[in-house]
């Protein structure tokens, strides 16, 4: 068929790779409720996923990875995320840096490759950005960039939402650096766990419980000179490394909140053909045209994400140019795709009805995961505020 189509001048695209097994996906989707229930790291899930080479999917060959694409990964994230929310959300944060490495490597800038050799030798990322009441993200920073006299830099501050907590073994992080004669800038850097690193046992949350992203106490963390990756001015940067991580977070973060609308329209219509209805002779829900109004409702929502999320992470590895749309569509999809599977799983709780609200109940677990959705950046009021900058430009300055 291939063959036939190339012959007569028609495009193929080849079939996306993948690592993970329906049975590994089914083994790690029994184990959810119970790390849920017990708020508890997915350490079978990550031996599992380690093992089967997983974290090393985005890693080139030539570092000892497995070479896939972003758009496969993303795949492969949407798989995982309608498994195990939590251990999708959580494993994305180590993809994210390897995504990052991968892109600017791709691009002709070496500064992450260290990263992309150290990830194919089993080292393990995890994701030290956020803070507590910073809302200009990549642009800003609370935590302290000291400067060493042979170039490294000591960290000191509070990252909150560290997923991975237990188990990285580097961690990315930022800090301001005001002390430099060119200061203030923003810097980037990689430390390792251990001294001046510890992390809170504070995760106790009301959703995606296993992912144990516990808050990060940074003080005097070292990154040594040859792990110092970035100094930008602060505010908004053109800088490759800002790109990369901006599309590698938001493109991975929609893939995993994909899988759960994906899984909660499976249940949708699970219970449908389950449930009867003593209304209506004992006929089952999925003739109850109500019920097959909301799921149909939930399945057109959900079958809009898929070619989107395909398409701009087929862009990032095609490394096509979208100038100025880059960052709306980026923010977009991320958007979209939270708030499409808040969507889905609404309608697929009315269809389930009052056993979904019982405690166990996966479809209450999914309502509970998919709220984290509104936290991760971007969220809708700053994706909302990219968007009408790139279509408007920017708000005239008062005066």
């Amino acid at each position: 068929m291939a063959s036939d189509a190339a012959a007569n001048g028609i495009r193929t695209i080849p079939e996306p790779r993948t690592v993970l097994s329906e049975e590994l996906l089914a083994r790690i989707h029994a184990r959810a409720d119970g790390y849920d229930r017990r708020n508890e790291f997915f350490s079978e899930d990550f031996e599992e996923l380690t093992a089967a080479g997983y974290l090393r999917a985005l890693v080139p060959e030539r570092f000892g990875g497995l070479g896939l694409s972003l758009r496969e990964v993303a795949r492969e994230q949407t798989r995982l995320g309608s498994a195990a929310p939590a251990t999708a959300l959580a494993v994305n944060m180590h993809l994210v840096w390897t995504g990052v490495a991968k892109a600017l490597h791709e691009r002709g800038d070496d500064s992450l490759d260290f990263l992309l050799a150290e990830a194919g030798a089993g080292e393990v990322f995890g994701f030290g950005i956020s803070e507590a009441g910073n809302d200009l993200m990549l642009f800003g920073s609370r935590s302290r960039a000291v400067p060493q006299p042979d170039g490294g830099y000591r960290f000191s501050g509070t990252k909150v939402f560290t997923s991975l907590s237990p188990a990285w073994t580097r961690l990315g992080t930022m800090g301001l650096d005001s002390e430099s004669a060119d200061g203030p800038k923003l810097v980037y850097g990689f430390v390792e766990r251990g001294d001046g690193v510890s992390n809170k046992d504070d995760w106790d949350t009301l959703g995606m419980r296993a992912s144990q992203s516990q808050t990060t106490l940074l003080d005097g963390a070292l990154a040594r000179p040859d792990r110092v990756v970035r100094r930008l001015d602060p505010g908004p940067n053109a800088d490759p490394l800002i790109f990369a991580i901006f599309a590698n977070f938001e493109i991975l973060l929609a893939a995993v909140y994909t899988g759960v609308g994906k899984r909660a329209l499976e249940l949708a219509v699970e219970s449908a053909h389950r449930r009867t209805s003593m209304k209506n002779d004992g006929r089952s829900l999925a003739q109850d045209p109500d019920i097959r109004w909301r799921i149909a409702d939930a399945a057109i929502a959900q079958d809009a994400i898929y070619p989107q999320l395909d398409a701009i992470a087929g862009d990032v590895d095609a490394q096509a140019d979208h100038g100025a749309q880059w960052f709306p569509k980026l923010v977009g999809i991320k958007v979209r795709a939270t708030e499409t599977a808040r969507h889905v799983v609404d309608q697929a709780l009315r269809v389930s009805g009052g056993g979904s609200y019982f405690a166990g109940n996966e479809l209450g677990r999914l309502y509970r995961d998919v709220l984290a959705g509104i936290f991760h950046p971007s969220d809708a009021e700053s994706a909302h505020s990219t968007v009408a900058n790139a279509w408007l430009g920017p708000i005239d300055p008062v005066g």
